[in-house]
């Protein structure tokens, strides 16, 4: 009889590490995979979760989840009625799967899984990635057999017979060292600005402003996203053909890096500056590069304020508020930049254990349940 995995959850990242993992190592287990197709609804983008599978030949089933939210809008109340007919969904998607094992990824869209294979007595397993879990990652705790957390100060969460402490499953991908597909102008020291996956729209205007100055010194790639919403992708097509005389191949604005290409950036680049999310927070210290962090204000109990903050109080980052003015932050990448040794140097006394292979041993624990 073949195993069937079930994975599903809101922080995609290490969700598909655990899918190349399985694929390596496993090759008969059957996995599917169940999230969101699109990241924005209104403009049918593509989710990052969707694309992986498919260029991992995943099988993939969307759903459709809805959440509770404090501020009450026309989004959010859509929101809202979205909540019992993602429990339909993922009732069905269940009875259809008959999967053996559900590994869960936390989130919204995980709790519906969760619940119903709690009922239906399959055995639930999640991850908790942030330094802070949320009020659907502590349901979802209560339905898992065993629960799995990215941070040792996590474990009190959770209750302690069913919970371990293994470290964040980091892609693979970040090691490798491949020279990324266009070319960069080495002259001058390499920043990596990214918003995560889909852009961030307030640090896009902020570099947009700043480019004069940071490609008088630097080689900028630039992940933009591509929400057409904003056109920021567009607007930086056109800032690339503007500098292209003065500045040749230091203004490199892509809408999304691809997983081949991301090892090579990470390399290249002497440090990176942009959103402070889990899988940002564990890449960045397994690969020892350091970070100008603008952390998302509104993340989810403010968990990307407290990994920014750890950055900054190990010395190994500094941290921007985005509302501030733009001159601030040219001023801290400078800085950085000036003493950007001493910032990478700080990891050797860094304090937290990276557990190094959280993946197979996630892995592990739940094949040998």
């Amino acid at each position: 009889m073949i195993m069937k995995i079930l994975i599903c959850g809101g922080h995609p990242t290490p969700a598909l590490a655990v899918v190349d993992e399985l694929r390596k190592n496993h090759t008969e287990i059957d996995i599917v995979f169940v999230g969101r197709k699109y990241a924005i609804e209104s403009e049918r983008t593509l989710s990052y979760e969707f694309k992986g599978c498919l260029e991992r030949k995943v099988s993939f089933r969307e759903l459709q989840a809805g959440r509770l939210t404090r501020l009450i809008t026309k989004s959010s109340a859509l929101n809202i009625l979205r909540v019992p007919y993602g429990f339909f969904q993922a009732l069905i998607i269940l009875l259809q799967e008959n999967p053996s094992h559900v590994i869960s990824f936390g989130g919204y869209i995980a709790l519906p899984v969760a619940f119903w294979s709690w009922i239906l007595q399959k055995p639930v397993f999640t991850h908790e990635q942030t330094m802070k879990p949320g009020s659907a990652n502590k349901l979802i705790g209560f339905f898992s057999q065993r629960i799995f957390v990215a941070f040792e100060s996590v474990l009190s969460y959770f209750p302690a017979h069913k919970t371990q402490w293994i470290g964040n499953p980091v892609r693979e991908v970040v090691f490798t060292q491949t020279p990324p597909p266009f070319e960069m102008d080495t002259s001058v020291p390499i920043i990596y600005i990214t918003g995560g996956s889909l852009g961030s729209h307030s640090i896009n205007q902020h570099v947009f402003a700043l480019l004069p100055d940071l490609l008088s010194s630097f080689t900028v790639v630039h992940q933009t996203g591509d929400v057409k919403e904003y056109g920021d992708f567009e607007r930086s097509i056109k800032l690339k053909r503007e500098f292209k005389k003065k500045y040749p191949n230091r203004y490199i604005p892509l809408a999304h890096i691809s997983e081949d290409d991301i090892g090579g950036v990470y390399h290249r680049a002497e440090f990176v500056v942009g959103r402070s999310g889990a899988n940002t927070f564990f890449e960045l210290i397994a690969l020892q590069k350091p970070a100008v962090f603008i952390p998302l204000p509104w993340s989810a109990n403010g968990e990307q304020k407290a990994h920014a903050d750890f950055f900054k109080e190990h010395h190994i980052g500094e941290v921007f508020d985005q509302k501030n003015d733009r001159s601030i932050l040219l001023a801290t990448i400078k800085r950085f930049h000036e003493n950007v040794t001493r910032y990478t140097n700080s990891f050797r006394s860094l304090p937290l254990q990276l557990k190094s292979d959280a993946t197979q041993t996630l892995v592990e624990k739940i094949l040998h349940f």
